[in-house]
């Protein structure tokens, strides 16, 4: 079984082979940005770790291509979008928010917490069971859902 970062690297020379420059500059970005972060803890990365980095340059992108589109330069908005597409066929299938709330639900049974106080030790409890199937904004706002009296 080939790793993520490996997987990342062979795709980089086919995209060279295919003579696919802007595929192949946006790959080396996210190697690089593994690399990088491998670099800093001086050990390579596993595939979860692989995960968090590409999804972090994934919100990068998104939240750059906002910033674009809000400052007129819709064409680099469209880049910025198009790395994010990218991206997402790197990243595992993103948890549906009827799962979401199915794994919150059982955090908060299973912490048994009570109120919005309880916020923190049920994302405590929820973060590990998504690992980089949905990001932090969608899991808070169904652990809010959740711990909302009523």
């Amino acid at each position: 079984m080939t790793s993520l970062l490996e997987q990342l690297q062979s795709d980089v020379k086919d995209a060279m082979r295919a003579r696919d420059s802007d595929r192949v500059q946006s790959l080396r970005l996210f190697v690089n940005a593994v690399q990088n972060e491998a670099k800093g803890k001086q050990r390579d990365l596993e595939d979860p770790e692989v995960v968090s980095v590409l999804q972090r340059e994934k919100k990068k992108r998104v939240e750059a291509a906002e910033a674009f589109e809000a400052a007129g330069h819709a064409d680099r908005a469209v880049a910025e979008r198009e790395q994010a597409a990218m991206l997402e066929g790197y990243l595992p299938e993103q948890l549906g928010e009827a799962e979401l709330d199915e794994l919150v639900r059982s955090a908060v049974a299973e912490t048994g917490a009570e109120g919005p106080s309880a916020m923190g030790a049920v994302m405590k409890a929820v973060m590990p069971k998504v690992a980089g199937r949905a990001d932090g904004k969608a899991v808070s706002a169904a652990v809010n859902r959740a711990l909302r009296p009523g």
